[in-house]
Formats: structure tokens, C-alpha cells, sequence
């Protein structure tokens, strides 16, 4: 699936009725390496928001599954604990727990999706903090590399853009793996 910006624009914009507007980026790519940004701020307190961040289920949208289904999702948090998927006989692994700190950053070793088979390191950090509001800051970096041939500019876009969702989803607490 091809994402334009305008039609990621869209969709951002329907999903900000609740939480603040999230922003997207790809700050760098080429051949063989990608970095992104996404921001967003929730009206949840941090120590809540942290809760429905390590429970992906409740966030993550379906679509972005092996199985269709993101209650099978879950995130083991414990040093090199994973975030993995299993359905029927099925599991993947879609990343590796490296840091938790102080319910503030998460940082995961996490070639998501199409970036397990390219063979590539990616980095995704999930810092929170609280704003003078009582409400929550969220930032999403992602650092990846890999080789010349892995053509991860190509895929910069719709990485973003799954982000940027993610994010959003994260960020506002009306919204469960149901809503599409």
C-alpha cells in the first residue's frame, strides 16, 4: 500500500478529535537506513498512559498484526522481553525489550512486519513526560539500518505512517483494537 502524505494528513486528522495532534516525520532515509519521529500528547497521566502503552492490545491497530487481531499481541516487560503476537499455532516476535527507565522510555530492538525478512537493525524508543497539564507527552524515535540493498527509503513512508498511527491510538484512550 502506497501512503501519500495528503492521505496520511487525512488520517491523522480524523483520529485528533480527542488527544492532541500527532506529528510524523522522516527526519533522514536512503538505501540502507531510516530515522523517524512521531509526537503526541494525551490527556492521560503519565503512570496511565504507561499502563495502556505495555499493554499494545489496547492500542495497536489490527491491521498491523500477522493474525488480524491485536489482542493477541503482548509485551513481556522484563529485560530482553519481547513483544510478540501468537495465534493458533503461529508467533512472531516483533521485538526485543533493551531499556525501561522509570516508566519514562521504552526502547525495543523491533524490525516490525517487513523489516524482519530485510535483515535489519531498528532501534524504537517511546519516551513519556508529563506536561504542566497533568496530561502526557509522547515521543516515538526509530532509527534503522541495514545494507545498501535493503531499500529501507522505500519503506520510510509507510513505516511513518503506521507510526503516526500508532501513536495516535496510543495517545487517545476512546480508542481499542476494534476501532478501525
Amino acid at each position: 500500500m502506497f501512503v501519500t502524505r495528503h492521505s496520511l494528513c487525512m488520517g491523522m486528522m480524523a483520529l485528533t478529535c480527542f488527544a492532541g495532534v500527532a506529528q510524523g516525520e522522516v527526519i533522514s532515509s536512503g538505501p540502507d537506513h531510516y530515522t523517524l519521529k512521531q509526537e503526541a500528547e494525551s490527556p492521560l497521566p503519565l503512570d496511565e498512559l504507561w499502563e495502556r502503552l505495555i499493554e499494545p492490545a489496547k492500542w495497536w491497530h489490527p491491521d498491523h498484526t500477522y493474525s488480524g487481531d491485536a489482542n493477541n499481541l503482548v509485551l513481556d516487560l522484563e529485560p530482553g522481553g519481547t513483544w510478540s503476537e501468537a495465534w493458533d499455532e503461529n508467533f512472531v516476535v516483533h521485538g526485543r525489550i533493551m531499556l525501561v527507565k522509570n516508566k519514562e522510555e521504552l526502547r525495543l530492538d523491533a524490525p516490525f512486519g517487513p523489516l524482519q525478512e530485510r535483515a535489519v537493525t531498528v532501534v524504537w524508543t517511546i519516551s513519556l513526560m508529563e506536561t504542566e497539564v497533568g496530561g502526557t507527552y509522547v515521543r516515538f524515535e526509530e532509527r534503522a539500518s541495514g545494507s545498501q540493498t535493503s531499500d529501507l527509503d522505500a519503506l520510510a513512508p509507510a513505516v511513518d505512517y503506521v507510526k503516526s498511527e500508532a501513536i495516535q491510538r496510543l495517545v487517545d484512550p476512546a480508542v481499542g483494537p476494534e476501532d478501525r
